[in-house]
């Protein structure tokens, strides 16, 4: 008997793990789904171009590189993006007088002001599309997502 009211709990865990992957593997594809469509829109900044700004809202003056790392960029591809973002007036950069070679970069006003307009509009998304669940359930979630951080990071290591 006891055999039987176990088996239903293992099927159960079962299918919530099977749950839980579809839902972290959609969740990735959305995030690379984002990037891919919002770099085709003339006239809008991208994902990638609001990480970048969002770091700098964040971290204050960085150098290119410190902010590559940051964002998780190449600091030439930072580069390249800090080209079209001062162009447009949302952040400016400086060469450091202590060391030529090091160039900061910081968001202008105009910059700041942007940032925390997107950043309040997702906010709002945020905490609409999880409005219905409680302070542990989003303990949980944050703890189940922290692990599989921590396993994905230990792959290829």
């Amino acid at each position: 008997m006891s055999r039987t009211a176990t088996a239903p709990r293992a099927d159960a865990r079962e299918e919530a793990l099977v749950r839980l992957g579809a839902a972290f593997k959609g969740v990735t594809a959305a995030t690379r789904g984002l990037r891919g469509r919002e770099t085709h829109r003339p006239g809008e900044l991208s994902f990638a171009q609001f990480h970048l700004l969002f770091h700098l809202a964040e971290q204050g003056q960085l150098s290119i590189g410190q902010l590559a790392t940051a964002a998780e960029l190449v600091p030439a591809t930072a580069t390249q993006m800090l080209d079209g973002l001062e162009r447009i007036g949302l952040v400016e950069r400086e060469r450091s007088q202590e060391d030529r070679r090091i160039v900061t970069c910081a968001l202008t006003p105009h910059g700041t002001k942007m940032v925390a307009e997107r950043r309040a509009e997702l906010e709002r998304h945020w905490h609409e599309a999880l409005a219905a669940f409680s302070a542990a359930e989003l303990e949980t979630a944050a703890d189940v997502l922290e692990r599989l951080r921590t396993m994905l990071d230990g792959f290829g290591r």
